[in-house]
């Protein structure tokens, strides 16, 4: 609903641990005022507040309480709205649907469909929605594969005889990490992110993510569930989704929020300074239920990033969830080798250490305290990681059928010979 230009409302609704169906947890006002700034305003119903299971929908900054909360970051987004709202290949689609003018910033939030990841729903009415029951098949990946290419090469969308062209598009527009075609599938087993090779693409991602997820195991990380699928001659990734649970009334949602939103941080690199692992982990510890366990996961996975050139690590890249009340360390996800040419230095999109971005053992092992580990654990860590993936990283990309060619066109990318070096 809009009360006047520049100044608009949806209501937010949330799953409840243990509940399949959306309740109205609040109003959400985002404004412009005068001087071109965005204002965002959210406050918790009334009645919402009465339920004796409410939760937070952020624990740090939407704390249960009667007072309207303000913010001027994120283009007057809340940190966990945002994470409610479509990534950059969910906007795409979603542009490409209202063509001009453009979208403003309350549309991404309503535009996204059911499939959004958290536990978050938004919309004009005061009554939620049912949850949606009925996702694309896993069989329906031909179709989904075949719009996800138009839209890469913004050409005309195919037609289909039995979905409507825009829903496709909506059901496409998924929040959930990264920048690649996707589309929420679901089978007998539950709901999976199909994530689809581009027609561009210098490698077979989707293979190739596949292998990043089972070597992230094998160096002791805990990672989203993922199969390849085959569409004709097409290899599609499916990622289980961590955020959903299956039970017999309907899906289950856990809360999510982002790293981004923990250190309370732009997408935009203008606002990199607050993009660092040693932030994200002291923010972590103060939020996760076990954070002794939480914060030793996080530096093997800061260890794997660097040890694999994962320069897509962005803060969009982690989160925490919470399936009932209490915050953990999501799953892996997104894990991607980034070959370079430089063989001396290799830098994370998080600050690791001392060092700052650059992806060296001295400056992952210089913050370890932060992490809540010994020297002599850490060292131990980042050891273990350093052996795991020199030693298994072709044979389990070869084990998952990435070609051999594919193979010699990411080796580069793993235990660089920069990761050892003695910085100055």
């Amino acid at each position: 609903m809009t009360s006047s230009p520049g100044n608009r409302s949806c209501f937010v609704y949330v799953t409840l641990p243990g509940e399949t169906e959306f309740v109205a947890a609040g109003k959400f006002t985002r404004r412009v005022d005068r001087h071109g700034l965005a204002i965002g305003e959210f406050f918790y119903g009334q009645r919402y507040l009465a339920r004796p299971e409410a939760v937070p929908l952020d624990p740090i900054d939407l704390k249960l309480g009667r007072t309207p909360y303000t913010t001027t970051l994120l283009n007057g987004v809340f940190g966990a709205l945002r994470d409610a709202s479509p990534d950059y290949w969910g906007r795409l689609v979603i542009d490409r649907h209202f063509g001009s003018p453009a979208p403003e910033e309350i549309d991404y939030l309503l535009c996204s469909a059911d499939d959004r990841a958290g536990a978050l729903g938004l919309g004009t009415s005061a009554e939620p929605p049912p949850a949606r029951r009925k996702f694309n098949r896993t069989l329906d990946l031909e179709t989904l594969q075949k719009l996800a290419d138009a839209i890469v090469a913004d050409e005309e969308l195919p037609q289909h005889p039995d979905t409507g062209q825009v829903a496709e598009l909506m059901l496409a527009a998924t929040s959930m990490g990264g920048a690649r075609p996707k589309a929420v599938v679901e089978d007998d087993d539950g709901l999976w992110i199909a994530k689809f090779n581009r027609p561009d693409d210098k490698w077979n991602h989707a293979r190739v993510e596949h292998a990043m997820l089972a070597l992230a195991r094998a160096c002791g990380i805990r990672t989203a569930e993922s199969r390849i699928t085959m569409v004709g001659d097409r290899d599609v990734l499916l990622v289980r989704r961590f955020d959903r649970r299956l039970t017999a009334g309907g899906y289950r949602r856990a809360r999510m929020l982002s790293a981004l939103t923990l250190l309370r941080a732009e997408d935009a690199y203008t606002d990199r300074a607050k993009w660092s692992y040693v932030l994200l982990v002291e923010e972590l510890r103060r939020l996760s239920a076990q954070p002794e366990l939480d914060a030793a996961e996080l530096f093997r996975r800061m260890c794997f990033n660097a040890l694999t050139s994962n320069t897509d690590d962005h803060p969009r890249n982690h989160a925490v969830i919470a399936m009932d009340d209490q915050w953990e360390l999501s799953p892996a996800y997104d894990l991607v080798p980034t070959p370079h040419v430089s063989l001396e230095r290799r830098d994370l999109a998080m600050a690791c250490g001392d060092l700052g971005r650059y992806a060296n053992a001295a400056s992952l092992l210089s913050q370890h305290a932060r992490f809540l580990l010994s020297a002599e654990d850490a060292r131990t860590i980042i050891d273990s990681v350093a052996t795991q993936v020199r030693a298994q990283w072709r044979d389990i990309a070869r084990g998952v059928s990435v070609s051999s060619k594919d193979c010699d066109t990411i080796a580069g990318a793993f235990n660089y010979p920069g990761f050892r070096l003695v910085p100055a």
